[in-house]
């Protein structure tokens, strides 16, 4: 079996069960949904207040949704003791790494596509926008691709709830940060070349952390 064959294999395995059971999708949907209207009552300001905090609110609610997500994505494996029959089979460790981030990929857009329409609605902004809607998906990447990497140290640990967090957002930091700024300016009606600063630094973590997840991950899912 080839790389892209298997990697395909894992993640329509992940996203099978994720449609048999609901269990993350359904979980961080409610999760998001429930923060947006919190934060949608409890900031009634005027629409000019309400782009300056919007942004901030918006991912605030994707980087502790994604966490949420990321805690379970190796859990069905650990539960099932079938994390060490995965590692046996005979593909590349790699193979494995990049199907459970695609699935995980999915299960985030999935959440956001839904999140993005009622946050337009809540907070009349228009965050639907193409500016927006590349920022999301560059910077879901970047959660994914980092938070599998983690979420696979975290799951042999005692407390995998907190490990994760606690490892993930000092890395992840830089791609919130700029996420932040990026939507700040696309709301005040910035064009494409004002978001040249941030777009490129969400790219580059991307590519980078993608490399160095790709290839330690390896060496992660055997300790």
């Amino acid at each position: 079996m080839n790389f892209w064959h298997t990697v395909a294999a894992i993640t329509w395995k992940d996203t099978i069960s994720e449609m048999r059971t609901k269990e993350i999708v359904s979980s961080v949907l409610v999760f998001t949904l429930l923060v947006i209207v919190i934060f949608n009552f409890s900031f009634g300001a005027t629409q000019q207040t309400m782009k300056v905090v919007a942004p901030g609110i918006l991912w605030v609610t994707f980087a502790f949704a994604g966490v949420l997500s990321l805690n379970r994505l190796f859990v069905p494996e650990k539960e099932q003791d079938c994390l060490e029959g995965l590692m046996v089979c005979p593909v590349s460790r790699e193979a494995i790494y990049t199907g459970k981030m695609l699935g995980s990929l999915i299960f985030m857009l999935v959440v956001e596509v839904i999140a993005l329409p009622i946050f337009t609605l809540l907070f009349n902004l228009p965050v639907l926008s193409l500016q927006i809607v590349t920022i999301t998906v560059l910077a879901t990447f970047g959660f994914v691709v980092v938070g599998t990497l983690f979420s696979a140290v975290a799951i042999n640990t005692k407390a995998r709830e907190m490990v994760l967090p606690i490892l993930f957002f000092p890395i992840i930091s830089p791609v919130i940060i700029s996420a932040v700024k990026a939507t700040e300016i696309s709301l005040a009606g910035g064009s494409w070349s004002s978001l040249v600063p941030w777009l490129p630094m969400i790219a580059a973590f991307d590519a980078i952390f993608f490399v160095v997840s790709f290839l330690i991950f390896s060496y992660v899912i055997e300790e």
